[in-house]
Formats: C-alpha cells, structure tokens, sequence
C-alpha cells in the first residue's frame, strides 16, 4: 500500500516516493534517495527504493554509479585518470577533472579513491574528510566524541583496563559501554581532551570512527572452550594486526569463530572466518542490519595461513573495486559470487592483490599519534574558541540527514 514504511531509519513511506518522481519530476533512484532521505540511512531500504522508482518510472535505465554525480564521473574513469596522470591529491583531481567543484558531496570519496590508488602515498587534504576522518573520533549528536582503543581479536589486559578507567575518571567520560564488536568504547568526551585521552591511554586507534577496517571478534577457540576446532583468537589477532589502519570503501567488520557454533557472529560479518573439522571456512559478505545476511562462502581451506590469505585477497579486491558507501553485502552480489571467487582464489591475480595490500599497509600509521604532531594548529581546538591564524576547514559531504 501506498502508506507502507519503506525507510525506517527516516520514516519515508512508499507514496512519497511515487511522488518525488509523478509530482517532483525525478527520473533515477539516485535523484529520489536525495529529495525523499530514503535510503540515506542505514542503507537496507535502497533495493525496495529502487524496485518502487523502477515502477514509478517505467522501467529503469542502466545508469551507472556515479562517484561525482554533478559531472557525471565514474570510480573507474577516475581512478584511471588518477594513475595515468599520476595525480597526488584530492585539488589534482578537481583541477584537471573539475569533480567535486561544485555541490562537494563527492570530496570524501575522492579522498578514499586517491589515498588507495596511491597505497597511501599521497597528499593528504583533510577539508576533503568527514569530521571525524579530521580528528579521529566519532562525533555524537551533542558534538561530543567516542574514543574506541584497539584491542587486538578483542583481549586486553588488566593494565589496559586500569588506564581506560583512570582515563575515564580523570576526564569525567560519562559513559564506558561494551560494543558489540567486544571493545569499550569512552562517549562523551570533549573534541579538545582527545589528544591527551589518547596520550594516557597509550593505546592504538580502534578506527571505529572511519571507513576502515575495524575490530575482528573472535571467540575463545582452543585456549579454553572445550568445543573449539580452530584458534579463533591467534588468528583474530593476526588478522587485525594484518590489516589494521587500511581505508576501506565502507567499514569493514569481521569475526572469527573457533567452531560452527559460530559465538563470534562470524557468518554475518563482513569478512567472516569459522574453524570447521579440518580446517577453516572463509566467508564475504554478512550484515547483522536491518536485513540480515548470511555471508557467502567463498573456500574452505586447510589452514590458518590459507584461511588468512583469503580473507586478504578478498579485503584488498573489495578495496580497489567497491564503490563509495558500498558495503561487502552489496558488493558481492553485484559483482557476482562466482566471480568474486574467481578473482580471489586465482594464484596470480590472489599474489597481486595481496602484494598491493601489503604496499598500502607498510605507509599506515596509528592516526592518534597526531596528539604530538596535529595535521593543523586548530584541529583539535573548541569551535567556540576564537580563531587565530588559519581557520579549521570547512567540513563538507552529504547534504543534511545524509548519509556519514
């Protein structure tokens, strides 16, 4: 019916997208998702949105995914004029492309394509950035900020823990919350105490404020569960170490379950690993969202070190071929399983795209370490604060209600 609730996350129903295109003269779900909001969430609408315009309109045409809507430039033709031209920054690709002059939705985008097209060799331009790209932290609806410290396959130590609560005191953080990824995430906190939080934390950056590869959960495995096959938390921890500080299209969370009890969720992760009866299981593509999503199997290996490679191969195909804002879960089936397994499981083309990965992460840092060397002078000060000297850059992104 035409009261039916398409997006939950902005209360869009179905008869407002029959009318953005019937009485607001929008053609592409592109254009309805921008005047309606639906589908600028959390994402899980965008389907249902485009079957319904696809209605509306008659049909669809094949448009392609735009990473600069207003010019109407492609991922693909920029990363190729990136690499033939040997473009360096985000202002290289807008003065010879013109792309992001004009609304600046793209920016962000831009700046991911141009970082991974360089393995992070690149000029960073930090007004192309999201606020929380530009201090390292996720900003919260009363400007605030949540610090996530990395803790490798989820263990810690009672050192680290002493230090989260004497930071959380010293600070008055006034909410410490588990998060499902199996960290404690610090909420509340003042954009102007970050550096020094980060300081006595003395901790590496969790990214769970990006774009990025994010915590891999794991499960106890063999150390102590009578039921485990495979060491979940060894490789767990191998593989956040492996990839820890790589940009990704969107972030990328992943698990590792030591048995198919699965007690890591591992199966709807975005990169999943579970311990099988001699051997591993490597899966792509699970969503624990507003639609869950079993994640594909793409091998089933002998061992840890085979199980690794794979899950790498895939991480690096997904980081050099997803577009902007496009999860796993979206990626494979557009991209088609068979072939996702194809690219990922060939020797030669597995070899390239573990040798690029390995590239880009040798030039990775812990981006709190910008607590003793600030990428700007006010980077980290109060908005309130009057300003001296250069201005902070203006953020830019999505229009209002759109998508972070």
């Amino acid at each position: 019916p035409d009261t039916a609730q398409i997006c939950d996350c902005n209360g869009v129903c179905k008869s407002a997208l029959v009318e953005a295109v019937t009485d607001g003269g929008c053609s592409t779900p592109r254009e309805v998702m921008a005047v309606t909001r639906a589908g600028t969430g959390c994402g899980s609408c965008r389907a249902a949105v485009i079957e319904i315009v696809g209605v509306a309109t008659g049909g669809l045409s094949d448009e392609p995914t735009y990473l600069c809507p207003c010019r109407k430039q492609t991922r693909e033709e920029l990363a190729g004029r990136i690499r033939e031209d040997g473009m360096q920054s985000v202002s290289d690709v807008a003065n010879a492309c013109g792309t992001g002059r004009q609304c600046g939705v793209c920016k962000p985008a831009l700046a991911y394509l141009v970082s991974e097209v360089n393995a992070n060799r690149h000029q960073e331009e930090r007004d192309a950035r999201f606020i929380n790209d530009r201090v390292h932290a996720n900003i919260q609806k009363d400007g605030t900020f949540s610090v996530v410290p990395r803790m490798y396959g989820g263990v810690t130590t009672p050192d680290e823990l002493r230090r989260i609560a004497d930071v959380a005191d010293k600070y008055e953080v006034p909410l410490v919350k588990v998060t499902g990824g199996q960290r404690l995430d610090l909420l509340g906190v003042k954009k102007q105490d970050l550096p020094a939080i980060w300081r006595d934390l003395g901790m590496p950056s969790g990214h769970a404020y990006a774009k990025a590869v994010r915590t891999v959960k794991t499960c106890v495995g063999t150390d102590f569960c009578r039921f485990g096959l495979g060491d979940a938390i060894g490789l767990g921890v191998e593989m956040e170490k492996a990839w820890e500080g790589l940009h990704t299209p969107h972030k990328v969370k992943s698990g590792v379950s030591g048995c198919p009890r699965n007690c890591a969720e591992a199966t709807i992760k975005d990169i999943g690993i579970v311990a099988v009866e001699g051997g591993w299981q490597v899966r792509a593509g699970g969503a624990a969202g507003g639609n869950v999503r079993e994640a594909d199997i793409l091998a089933t290996v002998g061992s840890r070190a085979e199980a690794l490679r794979v899950a790498t191969t895939f991480l690096q195909y997904y980081r050099e071929n997803a577009d902007y804002k496009e999860r796993t879960y979206d990626f494979i089936p557009r991209v088609g399983l068979e072939k996702v397994r194809e690219i990922v499981l060939d020797e030669k083309i597995g070899a390239e795209l573990r040798e690029r990965l390995k590239i880009a992460k040798a030039a990775t840092s812990d981006p709190w370490l910008e607590r003793d060397d600030p990428y700007h002078p006010k980077q980290f000060s109060d908005l309130d604060e009057p300003a001296d000297g250069d201005a902070e850059p203006a953020l830019v992104g999505p229009p209002a209600g759109g998508q972070l």
